[in-house]
């Protein structure tokens, strides 16, 4: 991870405390300071406010309970010294460059030697910045460009901050905060800012004068078109207008004259009109949308009239959702929207065009390595391609022969790559890049990284069905990857084609291999919606249940739990390695592994009283063992048991691999990656490290506290159901769950084994899915992805 051990950052506005927070994520000693107000009496009043909000902020900035006692609050005034015995200051104060440069000189004569200094501007050149600036202090300077908001956004843009000298810190930013770090030149708005600005611009500019409304114009420039799905519009609210507007301006301030942007950078009036009465996005009054309550007290959403905002006025109506056939048959097939002769093609058309043509006319301005400019798009504005990307896609010389229609002249990076492709895919199965200097040049991984994608090209699936592949990662490791989709929302939900080839997979494992993986990166879908798995297949429970095929699903129940537990004690080492969501099944997955290599986003928990139901794939009594054999847990019988009830009763889910230690779907030996694109490696490096001497582990023996125990449970629910809190139905999912929590009819002193309480968890599960109210939830699941409480 290098060798920053601490973090000062200065400026405790938005940006500056989210990246204290995830410096302090990437377990750091974090000293966050700003001014000292005028007349004070606590003189860290600024820094310690920001700490408690960082606290309850949503989403959340940290990561666990660990990550805020790491920051530590202070003030300019006071703490300069304390400052200057950091690692790396990052400087996050306001965008004026007096102000800045004042601060470098304070600052200059107190950090010691070797640590970095830099700017998280994104407007401000490293060139101005850097005027004047003494030679040491500019030889250990340079900007390192986060996105809003830190913790989850990847992309991290860098100028300067070449050589070896920086080291460090590019490891720390890749290894520890888990940031893609992208160079970028001394240009202004840097890449990623460069094009998504005049993208967006290009968005609103064309909807004005084409006569779309907010929700058709995001309805176009969204998936479909493998942008955001908020659109456009949803976008910049999201965002903020005033930030918008504020990068708008400088790039209107830096750009030359001839730069294409200052054609496009019409209408602004109307972003500067919002601001201006306070509409600066969600964060403010609204702003392109608004949220309001109605006289029923439902939220009802608004848009603003186009028309009437591009002739000064601001009105919003109701919002209607733009049902537009053509555009979702774009997913499938691009070019039939862009070829279209509506308003909705012409409007594709009119803004991808140009953006795809400014990209490509800058390199090599901003880049001359279109894989980096890809990557910057993709991360920083999460773009499911990247321009050049989408060129291939779209064919190179196709879009060449488009451009004229909007009178642009093809790029000379356009010209060269002719009916080539920017990417391709050499005979070792490596992807090389185009070059401006002539031919192809290998991408080539940096160490550490292992990506799917790249085993994939290099060969085929060991085994697979249309559900899940199983893929040789090398040095006798296999990775088990599910595939499988329920209506396309509920990604990996595991059934019986899943679970059957993950037994053979075990068996091929024993006879011929080390070791095993458990992981998802499936390409198809934008990389912030991959998911480790959302479950068992409720699908297929619903169908069963409604043709009264009971024995189907108890025989499911037995086989699942009898595959996680021929996994659980299997000869050799099986490694998890979740991203995203890990739910029901799929967290009893990872409970039944020998070992947990977790992405830092990695969401885990048993959410099954959400559907009407209960663990039943040996969920419970996994997290019933882990509780139990806590030494800091009291002792008695029901301490570990109700902790485990109020975890699943109230289907919590952890907000983050930190905090899913916390709640012990992971323990305090499994590991956690901050790079998703070191995960894999990782996992298998966890995987070949355990299997010298490796020991199937031993089966937990249970002693549950019985009737009283279900009693107990029992009245605490009651009472939630007496003040509201629980619903009637809450009230017998969590009878049935407490019934197997607390061992049913057993005593205290008696042992009770894994496969007892397996028993209980099936019997639990069964009689559930017996219930209309049950199967109601488990409905509302699958057509609207929202629970019921009924």
């Amino acid at each position: 991870m290098g060798e920053i051990r601490s973090v000062a950052v200065i400026g405790a506005g938005v940006m500056g405390a989210s990246i204290a927070a995830h410096a302090a994520n990437a377990g750091v000693d974090v000293l966050l300071v700003d001014i000292v107000k005028p007349g004070a009496v606590e003189r860290n009043a600024i820094a310690c406010a920001t700490i408690e909000r960082l606290k309850k902020m949503e989403p959340a900035p940290l990561m666990g309970s660990r990550a805020a006692r790491l920051i530590t609050a202070g003030n300019i005034e006071d703490d300069l010294v304390a400052v200057g015995r950091c690692d790396w200051i990052v400087e996050a104060v306001v965008e004026k460059l007096e102000v800045k440069q004042a601060l470098y000189a304070r600052l200059d004569a107190v950090r010691k030697e070797g640590s970095v200094v830099s700017s998280n501007t994104s407007t401000i050149p490293l060139r101005e910045l850097t005027a004047g600036m003494p030679e040491g202090l500019a030889r250990d300077f340079c900007i390192t460009h986060f996105f809003n908001p830190p913790r989850y956004m990847r992309l991290l843009e860098m100028v300067g901050g070449e050589g070896e000298a920086f080291a460090p810190l590019r490891g720390f930013l890749d290894q520890g905060m888990g940031k893609t770090v992208v160079s970028c030149k001394d240009t202004p708005g840097f890449i990623a800012n460069r094009i998504g600005t005049y993208w967006v611009q290009c968005a609103m500019v064309l909807a004005l004068e084409m006569g779309l409304e907010v929700e058709e114009a995001d309805a176009v420039m969204g998936k479909a078109m493998g942008f955001p799905s908020t659109g456009v519009f949803g976008l910049i609210d999201m965002v903020g207008i005033d930030l918008a507007l504020h990068v708008n301006a400088s790039l209107a301030r830096l750009l030359p004259e001839g730069d294409v942007f200052h054609a496009m950078n019409r209408h602004g009036a109307v972003f500067t009109q919002l601001v201006a009465e306070g509409f600066t996005g969600n964060k403010g009054k609204g702003g392109f949308y608004r949220s309001a309550r109605g006289a029923d007290g439902k939220k009802q959403k608004s848009a603003l009239d186009l028309r009437a905002a591009g002739a000064g006025r601001l009105e919003w109506r109701e919002s209607v959702r733009a049902e537009l056939p053509l555009v979702r048959a774009a997913r499938d097939d691009l070019k039939k929207l862009l070829d279209s002769t509506t308003k909705y093609g012409a409007y594709a058309w009119g803004v991808l065009g140009r953006v795809l043509a400014y990209a490509a006319a800058l390199v090599p301005e901003i880049g001359e390595d279109v894989a980096a400019i890809d990557a910057a798009m993709r991360l920083g504005y999460t773009w499911r391609f990247g321009p050049f990307e989408l060129m291939d896609r779209l064919g190179g010389a196709w879009v060449a022969g488009r451009l004229a229609a909007l009178g642009l002249e093809v790029p000379p990076v356009l010209r060269a790559v002719g009916d080539g492709k920017f990417y391709r895919e050499n005979a070792d199965g490596e992807v090389e890049r185009f070059s401006l200097a002539g031919g192809y040049e290998a991408i080539g991984r940096a160490p550490g990284i292992l990506l799917l994608e790249d085993v994939k090209r290099r060969g085929r699936a060991v085994l697979e069905n249309k559900a899940a592949s199983v893929w040789d990662i090398g040095d006798g490791v296999l990775c088990f990857e599910t595939h499988a989709a329920l209506r396309g929302a509920m990604r990996n939900m595991l059934d019986g084609e899943i679970l059957g080839l993950l037994e053979k997979t075990l068996a091929l494992v024993k006879r011929d291999y080390k070791a095993l993986v458990l992981y998802n990166d499936d390409l198809r879908e934008q990389p912030q919606k991959v998911n480790f798995s959302q479950g068992a297949n409720i699908g297929l429970v619903y169908l069963w249940s409604n043709i009264r095929m009971w024995g189907k699903i108890e025989t499911s129940m037995k086989e699942g739990q009898r595959i996680y537990q021929a996994m659980r004690y299997a000869p050799f080492p099986v490694v998890g390695a979740p991203v995203g969501l890990a739910l029901g099944g799929g967290a009893e997955m990872l409970l039944h592994c020998a070992a947990v290599q977790a992405y830092a986003e990695s969401y885990i928990g048993l959410v099954e009283a959400g559907v009407g139901l209960v663990p039943g794939w040996g969920g419970c009594v996994s997290l019933l063992a882990r509780w139990s054999q806590d030494k800091q847990m009291p002792k008695g019988p029901m301490p570990a048991v109700a902790k485990v009830f109020e975890m699943i009763s109230t289907a919590k889910v952890s907000r983050s691999a930190a905090e899913a230690l916390e709640m012990k779907f992971l323990r305090p030996a499994d590991g956690i990656t901050m790079n998703r694109d070191r995960l894999l490696a990782d996992a298998k490096a966890a995987a070949l490290a355990m299997v010298d001497g490796y020991e199937v582990p031993q089966a937990p023996e249970l002693h549950l506290p019985g009737p009283s125990g279900r009693v107990a449970l029992n009245m605490a629910v009651e009472g939630f159901h007496k003040r509201g809190v629980a619903s009637k139905h809450d009230v017998s999912v969590a009878g049935a769950l407490a019934e197997v929590l607390s061992g049913g009819d057993t005593d205290y002193l008696d042992a009770l084994s894994e496969a007892d309480v397996m028993a209980l968890e099936r019997k639990a599960f069964m009689a559930l899915v017996r219930t209309k109210e049950s199967q109601a939830r488990i409905k509302s699941i699958i057509d609207t992805g929202k629970p019921l409480r009924n």
